[in-house]
């Protein structure tokens, strides 16, 4: 099995040079390339006899675009093809402040949550480094834009996959490669709280979003498996002391699912559990899946209860929707491929 060079920390990639017998400022010359070339054939900074050594235990990954969506207000949804058949999804977002990607960690999901697409038949593998890294590659390749912004919330739960999603948060970061500075990174868990806790110590300048969708543990179970595992105080204690350790403000999704968790007494539970300006409430309205019996609460609602929110001292937005014209929910068009080739 060969190793995609794409998936390697800098140090990684002066050490096996050195074992190569290369000096070590080789690594300047071959580190900013992989990140810019399709095949090591391109790297030209190195010599031939070098490239042809590198390339009998080493590549230049790349994805292939299966398909994708086009909205009217320039989101652009990916289906991209895995080297082992598989597929994942990344969404290319345009915002005032730049361009976001909103990348997957795995094929699949684990964590069962009710209202999405991405975890309808269960988790398959989780995605290497590189093959989450490439995705950004791929998405500036096909829009020809600058990708500015990451948000970690795409088919997958990062912090399911720990080890590879910190080394990319290594590699994206580093500046011979893509250069995206960690303050412009948001990582969404459901709430898997001994990773919360790894991730603290760490104290990475990321921002840590929480998909916590219910304040009351039944509601929650039912709507998040997860919670069953790490209940609402468990989760909830791990926040503030997530915060306390790395100083950072945590972001909480919130999915808003008609006649089920936007209730004036489910806002009230928030705003008991989430106090001291050290939270800020995502409200999100719930895509509609075709498998799922959810529904998106109404505009008014969803109002009433942002409002609700700040009246009451915590800072909460609507998240702005994009997107709505095609299919917007986390899985949607991977499952209809998965449908496809099973007909």
């Amino acid at each position: 099995m060969k190793t995609d060079l794409r998936g390697l920390t800098y140090t990684e990639i002066e050490n096996l040079l050195v074992d190569m017998g290369e000096a070590k400022f080789r690594a300047k010359q071959l580190y900013p390339a992989i990140f810019k070339v399709d095949s090591l054939d391109e790297v030209t900074t190195l010599s031939k006899d070098l490239r042809a050594r590198l390339s009998e235990n080493f590549y230049i990954g790349n994805l292939e675009t299966e398909s994708k969506q086009q909205s009217k207000d320039g989101t652009v949804k990916f289906l991209f093809k895995l080297h082992d058949g598989n597929f994942i999804e990344s969404v290319f977002m345009k915002y005032h402040h730049g361009n976001t990607l909103c990348v997957s960690s795995q094929v699949g999901c684990l964590m069962g949550c009710k209202f999405c697409a991405s975890t309808i038949g269960g988790k398959v593998r989780d995605l290497s480094s590189a093959e989450i890294m490439e995705q950004i590659i791929a998405a500036q390749r096909d829009t020809g834009e600058r990708v500015s912004n990451i948000v970690m919330m795409g088919i997958g739960e990062p912090l399911d996959n720990f080890s590879n999603v910190m080394k990319f948060l290594e590699i994206v970061n580093h500046p011979d490669t893509l250069n995206i500075g960690l303050r412009h990174i948001s990582l969404s868990t459901c709430g898997i709280v001994p990773k919360i806790y790894e991730l603290a110590e760490r104290n990475l300048p990321i921002t840590l979003s929480v998909s916590l969708h219910a304040p009351f543990n039944d509601m929650r179970s039912n709507i998040m498996p997860v919670n069953k595992k790490y209940p609402l105080d468990t989760l909830v204690t791990a926040m503030y002391d997530y915060i306390k350790k790395t100083n950072r403000r945590i972001s909480i999704e919130y999915a808003l699912i008609q006649g089920k968790n936007d209730t004036p007494e489910c806002a009230n539970e928030l705003v008991r559990l989430f106090k001291n300006g050290l939270f800020h409430i995502n409200l999100i309205p719930v895509n509609n899946v075709r498998e799922r019996d959810y529904k998106k609460t109404t505009s008014d609602a969803t109002k009433d209860f942002c409002e609700r929110l700040n009246k009451r001292g915590l800072n909460a937005t609507v998240r702005r929707e994009l997107g709505a014209d095609i299919d917007a929910a986390c899985g949607q068009l991977r499952r209809k491929k998965q449908e496809n080739i099973s007909k």
